[in-house]
């Protein structure tokens, strides 16, 4: 027997998901698609929930390993090592939010095949 899913439905579950990383620096964000993946039955969603939990824990790494280095060269710097490291943390935001963004696009061009970000770590 073949089920079929809603496809609105599909769409805008799967693009909360993949849109809750706009609110990364809450810690709340990663709450909208781990709640998702527990109460969804529809296997593309539950997909990309997972894909969305993986990339919230990879922002929030990345972010963490070049921000506090950066962080104490500039406090030691007097600032100076923050302006200089300013385009890699553009770079940065533009990767974080420029990946979100296509994902979110992917979701409402094709929401029956589950989005997969490159140059992650998986580990769900």
């Amino acid at each position: 027997m073949q089920v079929t899913y809603d496809s609105d439905k599909r769409k805008l579950l799967s693009s909360l998901c993949h849109g809750a990383i706009f609110f990364s620096t809450a810690l709340f964000s990663i709450g909208v698609p781990i709640v998702i993946n527990l109460i969804s039955d529809d296997p593309v969603v539950k997909s990309n929930a997972k894909e969305s939990i993986n990339f919230h824990l990879n922002v929030w790494f990345w972010g963490t390993v070049i921000g506090v280095p950066i962080g104490i060269l500039s406090f030691l710097t007097f600032g100076i090592g923050g302006i200089l490291f300013f385009p890699v943390v553009a770079f940065g935001f533009l990767l974080h939010w420029g990946l979100t963004i296509w994902a979110l696009l992917k979701c409402f061009s094709n929401p029956d095949v589950p989005v997969h970000y490159p140059f992650i770590f998986r580990l769900f």
